[in-house]
């Protein structure tokens, strides 16, 4: 998909050039409050004068002075080029975005192996699942080939195991996706199994699976913006 360079008063960003093509995982762009409507620091009340400058937390769009929104950080979720200045409380949930970006993304987009079941068939298809280049689509490939837009899942149920009522140790082993047919208002289901047959496959499934339940979370927090 075709992106475009665009200046804001945030900062340089890299945007799709049609909004459909956008990632599922994007956050729009704040408001910014209207420097006549803070007098003070929205965090530590700092009164604003000639000395103590105020600055927008480009995340959130809020006012802050100097020492509480003086971290610049990555936020792939509004494609911005470079780090961008962002309040202390919203530079701490980028930082733990940015793990996200940098290797869950990729372990879904490199895929993994699962037994695929459709609806409440009794018969699974061993399938290779990951996500598309431009996060959009969920693809599947084995003897059939499915893709399922991001946009269209409703929930995501990870499946484990290991798991002991004192809080032991349990691992991913598998999903159900629940998703919207497109073109009509029906709700379809997949079952997603990491084969016990594979033990080399069993760590990235897990690891894929993890960071499909991130995803999701990510997801949801766009919708909810």
């Amino acid at each position: 998909d075709a992106k475009k360079l665009v200046r804001s008063p945030s900062g340089l960003r890299m945007v799709p050039e049609h909004r459909a093509a956008r990632s599922p995982f994007g956050l729009d762009e704040p408001p910014w409050v209207p420097d006549k409507e803070c007098p003070r620091c929205m965090q530590c009340d700092t009164k604003f004068d000639f000395i103590t400058r105020k600055h927008h937390c480009r995340r959130c769009g809020r006012c802050f002075c100097d020492k509480c929104c003086s971290k610049k950080v990555p936020l792939p979720r509004m494609c911005f080029v470079d780090p961008v200045r962002q309040c202390v409380e919203c530079a701490l949930v980028s930082q733990k975005e940015t793990e996200f970006y940098d290797k869950q993304l990729k372990v879904l987009m490199n895929g993994a192996t699962f037994f695929v079941t459709l609806g409440t068939s009794d018969k699974s298809e061993l399938m290779v699942c990951r996500l598309s280049n431009n996060q959009r689509y969920l693809v599947l490939d084995g003897d059939s080939h499915y893709e399922i837009e991001i946009i269209q899942i409703s929930t995501v149920q990870i499946l484990t195991e290991g798991f002991t009522p004192g809080g032991g140790n349990t691992r991913a082993i598998g999903m159900i996706l629940q998703y919207k047919v497109p073109g009509s208002e029906e709700m379809a289901q997949m079952k997603f199994t990491a084969g016990e047959d594979f033990s080399c496959n069993k760590k990235l499934s897990a690891a894929w699976l993890a960071a499909m339940h991130k995803a999701t979370k990510l997801l949801y927090e766009s919708r909810d913006q």
